[in-house]
């Protein structure tokens, strides 16, 4: 049963959260589950939306694909030490994937070391990635083994179908995708 963790925050941009779970929530797989976790019950986007978490940020850890959104918070999750005690991911059994500042978490939790990797561009995001190891690249979407990232909101299509395709296959990725019941 494949299950999906989108990891939300406060001040996460709603573009990366939300497409992300539109896209993974039509995909047409038995058994195919698809969870937005956070540390707290309640996250609120930058623009003001808040929601509700579906599952506890450390459920993420079982699950086989983590998906980072993206959004000025990932910056306070990252400094914060309950990312690193919730999350115990391990890329060897889960595809782990990160939109634009969500790279800043995977690098935090030591995911990207020796890696390249992609993320909005600009220095900020830049100089706050590369001291964990990480060699920043300006390329829409970049993969390794289990590990993808994407520059920005748009590239976050290609990673959702990279991710659909490491958990069932590109050919079922590209059936899923095509066949994807309207909403």
């Amino acid at each position: 049963m494949p299950r999906i963790a989108i990891v939300g925050f406060d001040r996460f941009t709603d573009i990366d959260l939300f497409l992300a779970w539109d896209l993974f929530s039509r995909v047409q797989v038995p058994g195919w589950k698809v969870e937005i976790v956070a540390l707290t019950e309640q996250i609120t986007s930058s623009t003001g939306i808040a929601i509700t978490r579906h599952a506890t940020l450390d459920t993420a850890s079982s699950a086989d694909a983590v998906y980072f959104a993206s959004g000025d918070g990932s910056r306070d999750l990252a400094a914060s030490p309950a990312l690193r005690e919730s999350l115990r991911l391990d890329p060897a059994r889960q595809v782990l994937a990160a939109v634009d500042s969500g790279t800043l978490l995977l690098a935090t939790l030591g995911h990207l070391r020796g890696m390249r990797a992609t993320t909005y561009p600009g220095d900020e995001l830049r100089d706050l990635i590369t001291p964990h190891g990480v060699e920043v690249v300006q390329e829409a979407l970049v993969t390794e083994g289990n590990i993808g990232t994407a520059a920005q909101c748009l590239a976050g299509v290609d990673l959702i179908h990279w991710v659909i395709a490491r958990l069932v296959g590109e050919a079922e990725a590209e059936r899923a995708i095509a066949t994807a019941r309207p909403l």
